[in-house]
């Protein structure tokens, strides 16, 4: 006879697990660009190279799945910080500093996704399908409460946010977080 009990631990544990690897990958990645050595993600993780190749027999296979454990923590923060936060107004503005976040760690990741790997087709699609109806529901409960002007579409304003991060990239002044906010603070309606 199976415990059940006990295998529900286990699934959690290799989720975390999991979890724990593809943040030292994202990690590794924004410190060293997609190409850095397996064995400094292993390192990161505090796991074998085995581990990894295990869950991911191919570098485009994790970078794959750094990409979308980054784009499911940015959707899924969207609810629980407009549940969190003082206003709507406020919820936003968090929202588009994680998003920011994941613009900017996401370096080195467009060149690789622009590779002939069948896998990196259907990310820019996820991304859309998954972000662009979190930052609609944000700013929707932010124009609701009369905080925001009504006339800025969600992808607008995260394609607006995107173009903000690009110089990140090639400039390490550059802060983007900070002009995101300002552009997040322009958005409020005089009182």
């Amino acid at each position: 006879m199976v415990d059940e009990g006990a295998a529900r631990p286990k699934r959690a544990d290799a989720r975390r697990n999991k979890e724990t690897l593809l943040d030292a990958a994202a990690a590794v990645f924004v410190a060293s660009g997609v190409d850095a050595p397996v064995r400094d993600i292993a390192a990161k993780a505090g796991v074998g190279m085995g581990t990894i190749y295990r869950h991911f027999p191919t570098r485009a296979d994790l970078i794959i799945a750094v990409y979308r454990h980054q784009v499911e923590a940015c959707a899924e923060a969207g609810p629980a910080l407009l549940e969190s936060s003082e206003s709507p107004h406020a919820a936003l503005g968090r929202w588009i500093d994680l998003f920011v976040g994941f613009l900017v760690t996401k370096h080195g990741l467009a060149g690789a996704m622009q590779s002939d790997n069948a896998g990196f087709e259907s990310l820019h699609a996820y991304f859309l399908d998954r972000l662009v109806p979190v930052c609609t529901q944000l700013l929707d409960a932010a124009v609701a409460a009369g905080e925001v002007r009504a006339d800025l579409a969600a992808i607008q304003l995260m394609r607006g946010v995107g173009n903000l991060c690009i110089g990140a990239d090639s400039d390490d002044g550059y802060d983007a977080r900070r002009l995101a906010g300002i552009l997040v603070a322009g958005l409020r309606l005089p009182r």
